[in-house]
Order: structure tokens, then C-alpha cells, then sequence
């Protein structure tokens, strides 16, 4: 990459500007195929339901607990669209989606929301809300959170001669820990702002409102040091297990994967930034009422362990807790022991 360097326009201009980043706090919890089928229904009468979801490793836990289920306890077929939200949001603006439900973070639901590309939602179709206790924070008119994923650091165990990056301070320091570093663009989440602010001794309690000038100041030192700017769930693990990096900005359940297969990668949770994932319902969506089928099956507690159990996804239902061992609570960035590593 010839220059990594991203601006400060492109960054704020990728979260939705300063507007959506003031919106930050009331919408976080402290914090992408296939082809459309037609069902030949209008609002829902057929077999068919078309989802988004952003694929990967966690597309494909998505299948085995969620879509298979589904499918054998109702008899409609889930079609899986990984498409981003620009080309997503320009098919919703001609009429014409290509999904019906949108499984995506709820800052992008939100921007969603200003371009008037969802339903309005009828919580009484979503049983599971009240069934699985879902936070009352995270149930909005057009968007219901059903897990959270944390915003981290992931690294190479074999970069730094045993030591172990326990900070942002860290991730900053080059010299210390040397190697290439990659971040999120705009087109992949929110800037980073907040991993910079902490690393220049901010506390987490003190961050919001956000010094903007400040963190950018600080994002200045690693301009050299960025070799890439990722904007997809999967390619933080691919540049780490390449070792074209030794440290990288990554959503905490991607590292998973990779450990399992013998990568010598982990993450550090210290200074993680929580944000919350959810469904809503595309406007114009020609399979409403399955969509509402979809969303509600998802929402239940039972469905948010069985997903948890298949990928490190962190259940916005108490009760999914519940459902899981010991151990398998313990390997979730969503842990009671992990709660005041973030924010």
C-alpha cells in the first residue's frame, strides 16, 4: 500500500460524522454471497427469507446455529447476502432490495436509519425480546441488538521475544514492539479514536466527549508504521498469519479461528471497545414476515448460546449466559471477569 495514510475527513466521514460518534454512548452497552431468490411473495407468504451478514468464519457459525435451525423448525430456506452497506443501501433507495433482514452493527443501523432504508418495527411480532430479556437499550423502533462484539488488539505471540503488548500504549509504541500495525478504515467501523486517546493516557471513564484534535495527533505517530487499513472481519487474521503485521486493531472473535488452527496469535481485551450487533428489517423487504420469523428465532436465548457456542459472539440475552459452561462463558470477551477491561 503505497500510502495508508486516511484523513480525518475520510474517518469521519466513514462513522457518519461527528453526529453519529456523540451517539456512540446511548448505543453501546457501556459499546458481511448469494444472489436474491425471488419467493414470488410479496410481504411474506412464501418459504424464503433473504438475511445479510458479513460471512466469514462468522457466516458460517451463523448456518450451523441459527439458518439450519430455522429452516428445520420452519421449512423456510435462508439465501445469505455478504454485500457492504453502500451498494446495500442504493438497492434499498431504488426499491429494489436484495435482502429482508440485516444482521450489522447498530451504529450502521443507524446510518440506515438517516437514509430512511428500514421498517419501523412491530415488537409485539418479536416474542423473544421479553422471552430472552433482551436490554432495554438495545431494543430501538427499527433495531434489536443481539450480541456485542468487542473492538481489541490481536498480535503475534512470537513478535516481541515473550513479551506481551497489555495496552494501547503498547499497540503505539514501534519501538518497544516492533513491527507493521494495521487498522480499521471507515468503510470497515467507527474510527479508532478511542484506541488512540487511551493510548496518550486517557482513562476509559474519561474518554467521551471524544477530543477529536487530540486523537488525531496521536494517530500521527503511527502513520509510517500502518501497512494496511482493513475493512473486512477476516483480513486483520490474514495479515497477522502473513506476519506482514505484528499487531492489529481486530473484532475480538475473529482471533478465535486462528488459534484453533495453530496461529500464533491472541488478542488482548485490555481497553476493548464494545459495540453492540443487531437485526432490522430492510424497507421494501419482500419477505417481511419472515423476516420477523428470522429475527425473533435469532433473538431467542437458546439460539444466542448455540451461536455463542460456535463462534466467540457475546449474547445481548442474560439468559443465553445461562446456557453455557463455565469455561465456555470464560472464552467470551462478553465474561463478567472481562467487564472493566472495556468500555
Amino acid at each position: 500500500m503505497s500510502d495508508p495514510m486516511i484523513g480525518r475527513r475520510a474517518l469521519l466521514r466513514g462513522a457518519g460524522g461527528l453526529a453519529a460518534l456523540a451517539a456512540l454512548p446511548s448505543l453501546s452497552a457501556c459499546g458481511t454471497g448469494t444472489s436474491r431468490v425471488s419467493s414470488g411473495s410479496n410481504k411474506g407468504g412464501g418459504k424464503t427469507v433473504v438475511v445479510r451478514d458479513s460471512g466469514g468464519s462468522y457466516g458460517a457459525a451463523l448456518q450451523k446455529a441459527i439458518y439450519t435451525p430455522f429452516t428445520q423448525e420452519t421449512g423456510i430456506q435462508v439465501k445469505v447476502l455478504n454485500l457492504d452497506d453502500a451498494p446495500l443501501l442504493a438497492q434499498i433507495k431504488q426499491g429494489r432490495p436484495q435482502c429482508d433482514l440485516i444482521n450489522n452493527s447498530m451504529m450502521s443501523h443507524l446510518k440506515y436509519l438517516g437514509q430512511n432504508a428500514l421498517e419501523m418495527l412491530d415488537h409485539d411480532r418479536i416474542k423473544s425480546i421479553k422471552s430472552a430479556k433482551i436490554p432495554e437499550a438495545q431494543v430501538t423502533d427499527h433495531a434489536i441488538g443481539s450480541s456485542f462484539y468487542g473492538q481489541c488488539i490481536a498480535y503475534r505471540t512470537d513478535a516481541f521475544g515473550g513479551r506481551k503488548p497489555e495496552s494501547w500504549a503498547d499497540f503505539f509504541d514501534t519501538k518497544g514492539f516492533k513491527g507493521g500495525r494495521a487498522m480499521c478504515s471507515p468503510d470497515g467501523d467507527l474510527p479508532e479514536l478511542e484506541f488512540a486517546l487511551l493510548a496518550d493516557g486517557v482513562p476509559m471513564d474519561k474518554l467521551y466527549p471524544l477530543d477529536v484534535d487530540r486523537a488525531f495527533k496521536v494517530l500521527t505517530r503511527l502513520r509510517g508504521d500502518i501497512k494496511k487499513f482493513w475493512d473486512s472481519g477476516p483480513l486483520p487474521g490474514v495479515l497477522l498469519s502473513r506476519q506482514e503485521v505484528t499487531m492489529s486493531t481486530v473484532w475480538d472473535g475473529r482471533v478465535a479461528d486462528l488459534e484453533k488452527q495453530g496461529v500464533p496469535v491472541t488478542r488482548q481485551l485490555n481497553g476493548m471497545r464494545r459495540q453492540f450487533q443487531g437485526y432490522a428489517i430492510a424497507k421494501d423487504a419482500a419477505n417481511v414476515d419472515n423476516a420477523y420469523r428470522l429475527m425473533d428465532f435469532s433473538l431467542r436465548a437458546e439460539s444466542q448460546a448455540n451461536l455463542a457456542k460456535a463462534f466467540p459472539s457475546n449474547p445481548s440475552s442474560p439468559l443465553a449466559y445461562a446456557r453455557l459452561t463455565e469455561d465456555e462463558r470464560n472464552a467470551l470477551a462478553g465474561a463478567p471477569k472481562y467487564y472493566d477491561k472495556g468500555f
